[in-house]
């Protein structure tokens, strides 16, 4: 990934402890705040479907990626505000990852 994105959580992770603190209960929340950006993403799925009869068609597949963009960035704010290096800890991710795939 592109050295700008792991900048952006960062600055993304210290803005937000400028303004909220950084306690359990401000914690507590940017890891909820992965299940909101989720729940946006499943909305916009649902839209990209229609399943609401009502509503119709309300999404394309670019508002989907756009909504799971957040998600993952979200994360990756949420891991650099538990103390942690997000490029790290995803790379290692990466890396259980890759060797699942070679087995």
């Amino acid at each position: 990934m592109d050295d700008s994105i792991w900048e952006a959580a960062r600055a993304s992770r210290r803005w937000l402890d400028a303004a909220n603190g950084t306690g359990q209960t401000e914690l507590t929340c940017r890891i909820l705040k992965l299940t909101e950006e989720a729940g946006e993403a499943s909305a916009a799925w649902i839209g990209l479907l229609g399943q609401n009869p009502r509503k119709g068609v309300t999404h394309t597949r670019e508002d989907v990626a756009a909504e799971l963009a957040d998600v993952a960035f979200t994360a990756l704010v949420a891991i650099e505000s538990l103390g942690l290096d997000a490029q790290t800890v995803l790379g290692a991710c990466a890396a259980k990852v890759r060797s699942r795939l070679a087995e």
